[in-house]
């Protein structure tokens, strides 16, 4: 099972590449953006070693399906994808934060309850709550947007508007598209058997009108839990059965890795490999209700080349 880790594709019309931690993004006349989706793999904003056999595949077909479910909501920057592991769409002008929204309060948020915070990007959260449990009603989040290598920082609305990231304008929109994005992959998943716990927007402007970017609704970028016995988990203060990268992230902390300076990546074998190719394959086809198509990797990467230079022709 071959991995991609690493693009040198040079295809019609480019101008520029982006490498991001997981995504290789090219620029094709400075109007369409090849977005190609590796193997990569991140975690506590670090890149692993060693790719995730299909991890490429199973991201792009995830996003692709969300992409196509939501246009109703809002335009968004898809429009082909020409290889399992490639989107191409319109150039779009991000917004320099993330949109984060969270139904329930785990991972970092609640780390940060449990140690007496009580209100995250000036959202006041209420006293008494335990972890897993659901918020009266979702809260966004925001992040900044960070260099590779840098840590995404919590940012509130006021700080947003006041740094001038965004208008008051465009920030209203950006957050009714978040809760309304986030509400059709609350009622796909539950449809699964899955919660959507929490997951990240990004959106960018395209001829002055805003779109959605990037992947959605991904194990990458999102949190699922697992509806069946997720009360009596809770009621029993058990950890919820989660479909996302977190077992990646609790390996690493198992290991004594936390992308702190000085730490160590543990090493990763073939078997370590496998096993996290085999989660996202489980989580591929909980997220779409479909089987999962393994892809021929014996040349990835002259499969998409041939593939994106046909399209772009």
């Amino acid at each position: 099972m071959n991995a991609l880790t690493a693009t040198d594709f040079n295809f019609p019309g480019q101008q520029s590449v982006y490498h991001g931690k997981v995504r290789d993004v090219y620029n094709i006349n400075g109007e369409k953006l090849v977005m190609v989706a590796t193997d990569r793999i991140s975690a506590f904003d670090v890149v692993l070693p060693k790719g995730i056999p299909f991890k490429g595949q199973m991201l792009n077909q995830i996003a692709a399906k969300f992409l196509d479910a939501t246009t109703d909501i809002c335009p968004n920057w898809k429009t082909a994808t020409p290889d399992p592991m490639v989107t191409v769409g319109v150039m779009c002008e991000g917004f320099p934060v993330e949109m984060i929204v969270r139904g329930y309060l785990c991972g970092s948020a609640w780390r940060a309850y449990k140690s007496g915070v009580r209100e995250i990007c000036g959202v006041k959260l209420p006293e008494g709550m335990k972890e897993n449990q659901k918020f009266p009603e979702p809260i966004i989040t925001p992040t900044t947007k960070a260099e590779i290598g840098e840590h995404d920082a919590d940012i509130s609305k006021e700080e947003i508007l006041a740094k001038g990231l965004a208008t008051p304008e465009e920030y209203a929109i950006l957050e009714k598209y978040t809760m309304a994005l986030f509400k059709r992959g609350t009622e796909i998943a539950a449809e699964r058997g899955l919660i959507l716990v929490d997951t990240k927007y990004e959106f960018g402007k395209h001829n002055g009108t805003i779109y959605l970017m990037d992947e959605i609704h991904t194990p990458d970028s999102s949190r699922y839990f697992y509806s069946e016995g997720y009360e009596e988990r809770f009621a029993k203060g058990e950890p919820q059965k989660q479909l996302s990268k977190e077992f990646v992230r609790e390996w690493l902390m198992d290991n004594g890795f936390q992308g702190k300076e000085g730490q160590q990546v543990p090493e990763m074998t073939d078997e370590i490999v496998t096993s996290i190719s085999e989660r996202y394959i489980e989580l591929y086809e909980h997220i779409t209700g479909e089987k999962f198509v393994k892809e021929d990797t014996s040349n990835i990467a002259e499969r998409i080349e041939k593939n994106v230079t046909e399209y772009l022709k």
